[in-house]
């Protein structure tokens, strides 16, 4: 894949909790442009198990919410 190929964002939300400014939230936004013939399954497998194997997630575990979208094309 070209180094272009992938790109990602991430948003993270800060609440007040407790009188003090904590991060709550963090949203990752994937943008994935597959060559022609790429497996799409192992990228939607991937996509659909990164939160459970990310170390940053894992970390965050129990204190900020993780979430994340896609938006793949292929070709």
């Amino acid at each position: 894949m070209a180094n272009d190929a992938i790109s990602v964002t991430a948003e993270g939300t800060n609440e007040v909790v407790d009188r003090i400014v904590t991060l709550t939230r963090v949203h990752v936004h994937y943008t994935i442009r597959l060559p022609e013939g790429a497996p799409r399954d192992k990228v939607d497998r991937a996509l659909n198990t990164h939160v459970a194997k990310c170390p940053t997630a894992a970390s965050l575990k129990g204190a900020v919410k993780v979430t994340w979208s896609a938006e793949v094309t292929e070709g």
